[in-house]
């Protein structure tokens, strides 16, 4: 697991430093401030390996990358890694790394990076281990080959091989398709069956309502959720199936990174999703207090708001990536509940001014501006009570919670107000 990084000369900071925190880690911020670039290193600095292309250093300075590894009793010794511009690398130390135990990185691109103590950790006795195993989109529903060996079958094959095998790791993704899934519409396995003319094998199914719906024609949500599922059944089987076979006692712990997690799902799947996958982890280590380490970038109000009730201030840590005078910082915020997406929208971590359109905010900060007198903050189009109030009118719902203020104010001619869903009429 990992404990902390302080980044020199490399990403979208001269400097940057980061603590994390033991069990929940979450970032956010605005498009091109490092988020990705955050879970890469950190993956790096867990595995030693890059899931895609290493970072390179900003200009010609001086560039390292320091980490601490909490191994399986304590913290490691920090490590720290300097930039080789003759071989573009960076190298690591020659003596054996701390194992962070378990990591999965749930990346941007749609792929899975895996790395496994028990098959990937580096020895003098068996350098042909790969160092990691990465699947891009399609290798994770038709399997990963490395080096001429099938290490993956894929989430299909796997799918029914457990199925009808009646695996534990059957079980174990029926557990977490179960907790996964979306409010109202669960994820449960229905009879495998030939979906395809010629194919000589039996492809998944779903059971949505009354159908049995081939897995491979889902759509995009479900299908994220169900690589996600798979691959966190599919890593910690095969630990501890290649812990048993090298006679050792298999591993408790579990990192996961993943990389905006609200992508393809609707809001009432994105509230959800984040608290889910933390159970799923849990079972899946048993329970093991400290034995998983969530990383998560994120851009959803809704993935925050659903942290309310998990969040512990003792144990978890949110982190905000911020353009202050044109320089990139990362702080760690004081948690606060919202209450709402709406008001975390307009929280320091998100930002907006309003949780509105553009073009609406626009519009009622000059109506505040026309009420507190300041004739000269008015903009072009937007000088006179009038037209103010026309725009207002064309942007604004008739049961905005703005009118009553702009009414009162003013003296404009009320609105004609409309029902919403779930007010009393």
């Amino acid at each position: 697991m990992l404990r902390s990084m302080e980044l020199s000369g490399v990403g979208p900071a001269p400097k940057m430093g980061i603590s994390f925190a033991e069990r929940l880690n979450v970032v956010t911020g605005d498009n091109s401030l490092g988020k990705t670039f955050l879970l890469d290193v950190a993956w790096w600095a867990l595995t030693r390996t890059w899931a895609g292309i290493p970072a390179l250093p900003l200009g010609r300075h001086r560039a390292s990358i320091t980490y601490v590894i909490r191994g399986k009793k304590q913290d490691a010794a920090a490590v720290q890694s300097t930039f080789r511009a003759d071989r573009q690398e960076w190298p690591g130390e020659a003596k054996r790394p701390a194992i962070p135990g378990v990591v999965v990185y749930a990346r941007i691109d749609g792929g899975f990076s895996v790395w496994d103590p028990s098959r990937n950790y580096w020895r003098k006795d068996t350098p042909e281990r790969p160092a990691a195993y990465h699947f891009d989109h399609g290798q994770i529903w038709s399997g990963l080959e490395v080096g001429g060996v099938q290490v993956c079958e894929g989430l299909e094959r796997d799918w029914v091989s457990w199925q009808k095998g009646k695996e534990p790791q059957f079980a174990s993704l029926v557990g977490a398709l179960e907790r996964l899934s979306p409010p109202e519409l669960p994820l449960r396995p229905g009879s495998p069956r030939r979906v395809f003319l010629g194919e000589g094998y039996d492809r998944p199914t779903l059971r949505l309502g009354d159908e049995a719906v081939p897995i491979v024609l889902a759509p995009a949500g479900i299908r994220r959720v169900l690589a996600l599922a798979y691959l966190l059944v599919w890593a910690w089987h095969e630990h501890r199936a290649t812990a048993t076979l090298l006679g050792k006692a298999p591993e408790t712990r579990i990192t996961l990174l993943i990389d905006e997690p609200e992508t393809h799902l609707h809001p009432r799947w994105q509230r959800c999703i984040i608290p889910a996958l933390m159970e799923t982890l849990e079972t899946l280590g048993g329970g093991s207090a400290g034995a998983i380490q969530v990383l998560v970038a994120t851009h959803s109000p809704m993935v925050l708001a659903s942290l309310e009730p998990i969040f512990q201030e003792e144990h978890d840590a949110l982190f905000h990536l911020a353009l202050v005078d044109r320089r990139v910082v990362l702080r760690q915020e004081a948690w606060a509940k919202q209450g709402d997406a709406t008001n975390w929208l307009v929280s320091e971590v998100f930002g907006l001014e309003q949780a509105r359109s553009a073009q609406a905010e626009h519009a009622i900060e000059a109506a505040e501006a026309l009420m507190r007198g300041d004739m000269a903050a008015l903009p072009a189009g937007l000088k006179t009570k009038s037209q103010i109030d026309a725009t207002l009118r064309k942007l604004l719902p008739a049961h905005d919670d703005f009118w009553p203020r702009w009414i009162v104010t003013t003296g404009s001619a009320g609105v004609r107000t409309t029902h919403r869903r779930g007010e009393p009429r």
